[in-house]
């Protein structure tokens, strides 16, 4: 782990790289958002230039198409919002998640309660379902005034519809365990139900959710499926399942778990502490698993890095980034607008066409078809579109590539 003067550090896609000041790109953006259409497709800079992180690809393609979740530094924020209370000249560190697109345009937001103690959001992912994110939540254990030492994590949902929220953990959750929700695509909502419930807040049971364990060697899920009180609740939060880590957890750590679109799988990645070495795995989300490295292939720049997956027309891929030898993985320098960034030297997106079975043997879980495909000479960390018109990204630098 990291640490600066002004902050906790955490590493990686889904937890911010921190600073001790915000980094504001030398090339800011104007008010419509700077972008450039080119061979490799149109690519927008998110936010004019000022840094991001934990970027998120949209979910909702009906209400958020081209778009993308991401969490936001103090100081100015470089996006324009109809709603005045979400003030871009004076936001504070982490205190809000945006959903915004191409224009730079806020689409969704929601501001950290204060009121009830709230010091920041962290590690938020857009769920499997468009309508809510998995998020944490931090507070001050002394009641003080939010000192990075003294804060301490829950898990929370976000229902987008409304901006309610469904505690899953009120504290002792670590500050990186990229918390992420499967929640049945079919779900639908009973306006008179229970909100403090599973049921009434997902519309289903089947919901589950994964995180990754204080030590940072395992992942855990709690499955809600048979939860059908409150007594249910309290137990299966008590009882998180844990899944077996990789060997190499033992020179770096597991994080970015995400749930396959039918919640029976997760990818994610190792990363050593130095961060210029990783691996990524896919596991079933099962307690006797065990986790199936994706190899890195001839061709190939390097070891997968943030995967994702991406469904399309009933087929099963994981996206992935490469990058060059020795590179940080999240490229957080890296100004995707710079042409010379387009030939694939400092990176690229790449995925491959999967098979999973469920309950087998780990030499029969996982079947690739095909070969690895080029999806852009760029490097992006934050998933692929369901429609496959758009990729996010984000560190220092936030884009969003509608590819040709």
């Amino acid at each position: 782990m990291l640490f600066s003067l002004a902050s906790l550090c955490c590493l990686a896609m889904t937890a911010c790289v921190y600073e001790p000041e915000q980094y504001i790109a030398k090339e800011s953006g104007n008010d419509s958002g700077d972008s450039e259409t080119l061979d490799v497709g149109t690519i927008y800079a998110v936010n004019q230039g000022y840094q991001i992180c934990n970027p998120s690809i949209s979910q909702d393609l009906d209400k958020y198409p081209g778009a993308m979740l991401w969490l936001n530094f103090s100081g100015s924020l470089g996006v324009k919002s109809d709603d005045s209370t979400y003030n871009v000249k004076k936001a504070g560190e982490h205190d809000r998640l945006t959903v915004s697109d191409s224009t730079n345009k806020v689409l969704w937001f929601v501001k950290i309660d204060t009121a009830n103690g709230d010091c920041e959001f962290q590690d938020p992912e857009w769920s499997t379902h468009g309508n809510y994110i998995a998020a944490l939540r931090a507070f001050d254990r002394t009641g003080g005034k939010c000192k990075s030492e003294n804060r301490e994590f829950g898990i929370i949902a976000i229902r987008m519809s409304d901006k309610k929220r469904f505690t899953f953990y009120s504290e002792g959750i670590s500050s990186e365990a990229t918390p992420h929700l499967w929640i049945d695509p079919s779900a639908k909502l009973n306006p008179e139900a229970d909100d403090s419930t599973i049921e009434g807040f997902f519309g289903t049971n089947n919901v589950r959710l994964t995180y990754v364990a204080e030590d940072k060697q395992n992942v855990l899920f709690v499955d809600f499926a048979d939860v059908k009180s409150k007594k249910d609740l309290e137990k299966a939060l008590a009882n998180p399942k844990k899944m077996k880590g990789p060997e190499d957890t033992k020179d770096g750590y597991i994080e970015s778990q995400l749930f396959s679109p039918d919640g029976k799988f997760v990818v994610y990645n190792v990363i050593e502490n130095s961060m210029t070495g990783w691996n990524a795995y896919i596991q079933e989300v099962s307690e006797t698993s065990s986790p199936i490295r994706i190899e890195k292939l001839d061709g190939m720049m390097s070891a997968p890095a943030q995967p994702h997956w991406f469904q399309y027309d009933g087929r099963l891929f994981v996206t992935w980034a490469e990058f060059p030898n020795g590179e940080i993985m999240t490229g957080q320098q890296k100004n995707l607008l710079d042409k010379s960034m387009h030939d694939g030297s400092g990176g690229r997106t790449a995925m491959r066409e999967v098979s999973l079975l469920e309950g087998a043997p780990a030499d029969l879980a996982v079947t690739w078809i095909g070969d690895v495909r080029q999806i852009s000479p760029i490097p992006t960390i934050g998933g692929r579109s369901s429609d496959g018109r758009f990729l996010a990204t984000g560190d220092s630098k936030a884009f969003l590539i509608k590819l040709p």
